[in-house]
């Protein structure tokens, strides 16, 4: 597995932005109007992972996931269970390929994304 992103719900995207691009210095690599579900950018700093940026009415602001990439999600996922881990999104059908979500002990979201 390679972790390809972190995601993050923001209060402010502009500001959020700024902080990133000025202080951090990644550059946006792109951004999504979603309409009243939010926005979303998507910045990237050295190697290869991307930050996420999300805002939205819906999650609370801070950390929301770590993203990896897998080869194969269906086993992976088998896996990961016969190993014990909490599945809490079983494997979905995305416009980039299959999601999935297994937490942490801490309770952190780890979304197994195979990409077409």
């Amino acid at each position: 597995m390679k972790v390809k992103y972190t995601t993050m719900i923001v209060e402010d995207m502009v500001e959020s932005v700024r902080f990133y691009k000025e202080v951090m210095g990644f550059e946006i690599d792109s951004q999504y109007n979603l309409g009243p579900a939010g926005s979303i950018t998507l910045m990237k700093g050295e190697g290869d992972a991307m930050l996420e940026l999300i805002q939205n009415p819906v999650d609370d602001i801070g950390l929301f996931s770590v993203g990896m990439d897998v080869e194969n999600l269906e086993s992976t996922i088998k896996e990961l269970k016969a190993k014990g881990a909490k599945v809490t999104m079983e494997p979905t059908q995305i416009s980039v390929g299959s999601l999935a979500f297994i937490e942490d002990p801490n309770g952190i979201r780890i979304a197994l994304i195979q990409h077409k």
